[in-house]
């Protein structure tokens, strides 16, 4: 475990600030973003998975979220995506969890997710949303309307099927559990499954789960209803969606926060990590503008009335702060920072001179020396 640096008499920067979410006590407002590796056999997770988010939670951030980790073999983005389909994964996954508890003050989730009409592709090196050459798998989404014009066209699943993959999330989520995670997240953005219902782009249904928004939310929100029942009370349970499709005909920011609305009077989830696009190819989409879709997670958090976690192209200590300290969420994930520097989060006090973020008990000496020099910094030999 970490052991805690001596205080100093200064201002707490927010982001090193605790947060409570449902019965879960973070030691900060840093989140390292679920993040695609694309590393598994059959979903399997290995020692990337170990090395990958063992090396972010010794970093020091508060949680960590694991990539998205598919309920179903046909639910994966690629061949090398990660599951939670078989009881088999459960084993790999505690592995990585345990470590996490054992060497650092991290929490850890695991992000569950479906790829519905995006599924069957090449891993993102070598051609993103790609069908493969071979082995695919057959594809649902809410309607029969292909991605791209290369895509597979998938199945609109009937009331069987949907039965059948809301199992599908049951059952993961009772896995995630038994392997000993913190907190889920359900992908219900980027134009995967449940974002496929939601989108009037993906999702032109003639039936009760299709045409109003309302009637577009009615899968998702079953989604969660089961995903909530496998987990213990004090759990957290948040969900990622797409605020606004960010292209023509798809749903837009207002509509956001009125599908914010209807996730917060259901009463299912914790937060929402309010992102964008994704629906379609991304090209002629606009990227994030600097902050991400903090804006986003502003208007849902303060409109609505419910804890929000900022999240895109949010990449420096003040960038974070600032985040907190506008009001525009209650936790910042980062996702390239964290790519780019796994111990972002210990940097990041340095950076701030703040002794009150927990060191791990091997790596004490570099806080205690940076206290030194600038107590002393004419000193020799620091």
């Amino acid at each position: 475990m970490s052991s805690q640096a001596e205080p100093k008499e200064t201002p707490v920067p927010p982001m090193f600030e605790p947060y409570r979410l449902r019965g879960l006590e973070l030691i900060n407002r840093v989140v390292v973003a679920p993040m695609g590796q694309y590393a598994c056999d059959d979903g399997t997770p290995n020692d990337w998975q170990l090395v990958h988010l063992g090396s972010r939670a010794i970093g020091g951030a508060g949680l960590i979220i694991g990539e998205m980790c598919n309920v179903a073999p046909e639910g994966r983005v690629t061949p090398r995506c990660s599951g939670f389909y078989k009881d088999e994964h459960i084993a790999p996954w505690k592995r990585v969890v345990d470590f996490v508890h054992e060497v650092s003050d991290a929490k850890i989730g695991i992000q569950l997710g479906h790829a519905g009409r995006k599924g069957a592709t090449k891993v993102m090196w070598e051609g993103q949303n790609q069908p493969v050459d071979e082995g695919g798998w057959p594809l649902l989404s809410a309607s029969a309307i292909a991605y791209s014009n290369e895509s597979t066209v998938p199945e609109a699943p009937d009331r069987a099927k949907m039965d059948m993959i809301l199992e599908q999330y049951r059952r993961a989520s009772e896995r995630a559990v038994e392997a000993g995670f913190d907190m889920l997240e359900l992908h219900g953005a980027h134009g995967y499954l449940p974002s496929s219902f939601i989108s009037p782009i993906s999702n032109q249904r003639d039936d009760e789960y299709g045409g109003s928004l309302e009637n577009r939310m009615r899968f998702p929100l079953e989604i969660l209803d089961v995903m909530r029942g496998a987990l213990p009370d004090d759990m957290p349970l948040g969900i990622k969606i797409s605020a606004s499709d960010l292209t023509e005909g798809g749903n837009e920011i207002d509509d956001g926060v009125e599908i914010s609305r209807m996730l917060k009077a259901h009463d299912a989830v914790d937060y929402i990590c309010p992102s964008g696009g994704g629906i379609v190819p991304w090209g002629g989409q606009p990227r994030p503008r600097p902050a991400g879709f903090a804006e986003y997670a502003h208007r849902i958090r303060h409109e609505v009335g419910i804890p929000t976690m900022a999240v895109g192209n949010i990449n420096t200590a003040k960038e974070v702060n600032e985040v907190l300290e506008n009001g525009d969420a209650d936790l910042v994930a980062l996702a390239r920072g964290h790519l780019r520097d796994p111990y972002w989060t210990l940097h990041a006090g340095l950076e701030l001179d703040y002794d009150g973020q927990p060191w791990p008990n091997r790596y004490f000496t570099v806080p205690r020396l940076a206290r030194m020099k600038r107590e002393n910094p004419d000193a020799e030999g620091q």
